[in-house]
């Protein structure tokens, strides 16, 4: 995988809205979270102040009463209309201090000096009951100085897709930002039609990105690239403070988790869709589900987002752009971790060498618990070719990713009749391939393969025939059976055999998938 550094000048033409004030408009609306709000209060400049705009008739429509709990908030207080006005964007926490975040961020490729929450708002913190702090913010709620044009508005079907995607990645172990709830604004917003506006209510372990690094370091801002470095080791990585080099050790933790985090995007057959450096967290939660997607048809160069034409974040491409968006926070942090240039950018080439290897040990380490073979390092490199000749023969017999793994779990005694139904999903003899993987099954095998191969993801046709029927007709009764299998994904459930089939065949021939919240 190449590394590209490069230089970035400042954009002295671009109006830079982050000086806009430090006051902040009095919060309106009474108080059913106990917000904090240590980014407004400790990053000063770091965004800009947010109003309120009121909504013809906010209705909720999903609340997330699990992670309500979790978070230490009361379910039917987050029911009631003062709590519903503040998921719409109509109304803010009591003392809260609302603000539009800023960052930069590569998008592409292409390096743009000046982005920033268009359509999206962080209203504060909340510490849930195990003291952990987390975001809660708004995406949908309308304009902001970063909105670039934009209404700054989401509709419905784009903020129940992120509902979805965020709680299936969470029930299949994946660090991903959170819905909190899904409202409707009673108001129509054009996009290709009119469509019902909603807002989303989004929580995050931060939303830190490798962008919000960018944005100061392209200015020449160190006063605040130091502050940003700090609060995110306060953060994030509080053990970090005492790290000979502070700045180098927090660059490699991020790179500890983002490759912890594709990895398990790879094992999964999901795609992210939209890799650009503002859509990557430094706490290394999956964020911004718009034109993501889980595969179906096992093919490294599947893209389904509609403004990816060249395939730059294609499946099999992920791991290496993760390892292109560290080395742009790495260039964002140079002037912290070193003085002199050449030894700043002897460590940090020195830590990104690292991402391979971690990388490909956090795949390994994944793919083995799929194939329920046993961890031994001396079978490194078997394993690796064991796997890799599995998705080999995935590729070229076009399997479903997701059956696939499932039905081996069934074939672990060896018994031809329980390899049936794994060798029926390939067009010639694979047994030399069982044969090889039946030597290397550790004791157990087929309980741990069920904790680690889900029955349901959210399938594509699926997904969209929810959201249709959300959309177009009011019923979310397809859209609460869907979400019912994926947040309970590796347990057998009744009446589902259409929820674990792949798409219609030609479902996913030119299929597309946008950015819409």
């Amino acid at each position: 995988m190449s590394r590209h550094w490069g230089h970035h000048p400042r954009n002295r033409d671009t109006v830079d809205l982050v000086e806009a004030g430090d006051a902040m408009t009095a919060a309106i609306g009474s108080a059913p979270f106990p917000m904090e709000h240590t980014y407004a209060d400790e990053l000063d400049g770091f965004g800009a102040p947010w109003e309120p705009t009121d909504v013809p008739a906010p209705t909720l429509v999903k609340l997330n009463t699990a992670l309500a709990v979790q978070l230490g908030l009361d379910p039917e207080l987050l029911r009631g209309d003062d709590a519903v006005r503040i998921f719409a964007g109509a109304a803010a926490p009591d003392g809260s201090q609302p603000v539009a975040q800023v960052y930069a961020g590569h998008q592409f490729g292409s390096f743009n000096p000046q982005l920033g929450d268009g359509r999206a708002v962080l209203l504060g913190e909340l510490v849930d009951p195990h003291g952990r702090r987390y975001d809660l913010s708004l995406k949908g709620s309308g304009r902001t100085p970063f909105s670039r044009g934009g209404d700054g508005k989401a509709a419905l079907g784009p903020v129940l897709r992120e509902y979805l995607m965020g709680e299936a990645m969470h029930a299949l172990g994946v660090p991903t930002t959170r819905a909190l709830a899904a409202v409707t604004t009673g108001e129509m917003i054009r996009r290709e039609g009119m469509l019902p506006g909603a807002v989303l209510t989004r929580v995050a372990a931060s939303h830190l990105r490798v962008g919000t690094f960018q944005f100061f370091a392209a200015r020449g801002d160190i006063d605040r690239l130091r502050r940003l470095v700090d609060y995110t080791i306060a953060r994030h990585d509080p053990e970090l403070a005492d790290a000979d080099n502070p700045p180098l050790a927090l660059l490699d933790a991020v790179i500890g988790r983002q490759t912890s985090l594709i990895a398990r995007w790879m094992n999964l057959g999901f795609i992210h869709g939209v890799m650009n450096t503002d859509n990557v967290t430094v706490s290394g939660e999956t964020i911004d589900y718009g034109p993501c997607a889980f595969m179906d048809t096992y093919e490294p160069r599947t893209v389904f987002s509609s403004i990816d034409h060249a395939g730059r974040y294609a499946y099999g491409n992920q791991p290496t752009i993760g390892l292109w968006n560290m080395a742009r926070l790495a260039e964002a942090l140079l002037p912290l971790i070193d003085p002199e240039q050449d030894r700043a950018v002897e460590l940090a080439t020195a830590a990104l060498d690292t991402y391979e290897a971690r990388y490909d040990a956090a795949w390994l380490a994944g793919v083995r618990a799929k194939l329920g073979i046993d961890a031994t390092a001396e079978h490194d490199d078997d394993d690796r070719e064991l796997a890799d000749d599995w998705l080999r023969l995935l590729q070229r017999h076009q399997v479903d990713f997701t059956t696939a793994f499932r039905r081996l779990t069934d074939a672990t005694d060896g018994a031809l009749a329980t390899r049936v139904g794994v060798t029926a999903l390939f067009d010639d003899d694979i047994s030399g391939w069982l044969d090889r993987w039946t030597v290397r099954l550790a004791p157990g095998s087929r309980d741990s393969m069920r904790l680690a191969n889900p029955i349901y993801v959210p399938r594509n046709h699926l997904v969209e025939a929810a959201l249709n029927a959300a959309v177009s007709n009011g019923d979310l009764a397809p859209f609460d059976e869907l979400l019912a299998r994926v947040t309970d994904p590796y347990t057998p459930q009744p009446d589902s055999e259409r929820y674990e089939q792949p798409a219609p065949d030609g479902f996913n021939r030119g299929y597309q998938t946008f950015c819409g919240t």
